[in-house]
């Protein structure tokens, strides 16, 4: 289970400046409810100065603290000096992120990014790392942005790309092609020739795994559900295949796929392993 400061704890729990602002002067839209992580931002400029920012996130913990630390940090400061606040500094704000959930923090600075060219007139569409292959099919990572990434984090393996986008960390048949991406990177950083590339994690025994999987779905998944009068059970597990079935207003509802992926397996790779899968029985 990761390990998280009390600041990303706080504002998990506690969140800042959720909501949407009314006519806003700019939003900036990253990611997709499909993928697991979504971010809006929207923004109320007077004067060349951000005097106000909220946002709406679907994702995990560090994802909305992330985003809540991302609006208290620019409130108040003129949009250039918004502009070069990195997603480093989104972690650093927050006391550090596992390495896991750097992509977080990334996620926040290409919101802000996106809002502030939304805010200038420009077409958000064309924004650079929106457009090139997309590399990583399951999350919808780009070529560019997988590159401007490993270039402002100095990232040095394809397990750190993975951290900071999340490309490779689903179905991992694009791995190969972000082998080809860093090493390209990679020979233009003289200093980093030769780091080798890495892509497993250390594994955990059977009996650990287990125990995290019934407590990730005991004490967070479930209290989830049970609020809008679902809950869930743990069938079975075979390795990293979780097996469960959906009870209550969760077994008939229309987006049970929906909440399988994008809660209970987000949950468990957050929680317990980055490559679990969740299987549905009935």
């Amino acid at each position: 289970m990761w390990e998280y400061t009390d600041k990303v704890k706080d504002l998990y729990t506690n969140p800042r400046n959720v909501g949407t602002i009314e006519n806003a002067d700019a939003v900036g839209e990253v990611g997709s409810i499909v993928c697991g992580d979504a971010l809006t931002l929207y923004l109320k400029i007077e004067d060349n100065i951000i005097k106000d920012a909220k946002f709406q996130t679907f994702g995990c913990g560090s994802a909305i603290a992330s985003s809540s630390a991302l609006t208290e940090m620019i409130i108040g400061k003129a949009v250039e000096e918004a502009e070069k606040i990195t997603n480093r500094d989104i972690a650093d704000y927050l006391g550090g992120l596992p390495e896991q959930k750097m992509h977080c923090s990334v996620m926040g600075k290409e919101a802000l990014e996106k809002a502030l060219a939304n805010w200038r007139g420009e077409e958000t569409l064309e924004h650079e790392d929106t457009e090139g292959e997309v590399i990583c099919q399951c999350f919808g990572v780009t070529d560019p942005l997988i590159r401007k990434v490993i270039r402002e984090n100095k990232l040095k393996t394809v397990e750190d790309v993975t951290n900071y986008t999340k490309a490779g960390g689903a179905c991992g048949s694009c791995i190969h092609k972000i082998e080809d991406i860093l090493t390209e990177e990679l020979a233009n950083q003289p200093a980093a020739a030769g780091v080798e590339l890495r892509v497993a994690k250390p594994p955990l025994s059977n009996i650990r795994r287990m125990q995290l999987v019934e407590e990730t779905i005991n004490d967070i998944v479930r209290p989830i559900l049970q609020k809008d009068r679902g809950d869930i059970e743990l069938m079975d597990i075979e390795g990293k295949r979780v097996m469960v079935a959906l009870r209550g207003a969760c077994s008939n509802c229309p987006v049970s796929d929906v909440t399988l992926k994008n809660l209970v397996q987000d949950k468990l790779r957050e929680f317990v392993e980055d490559d679990i899968e969740v299987i549905e029985v009935r």
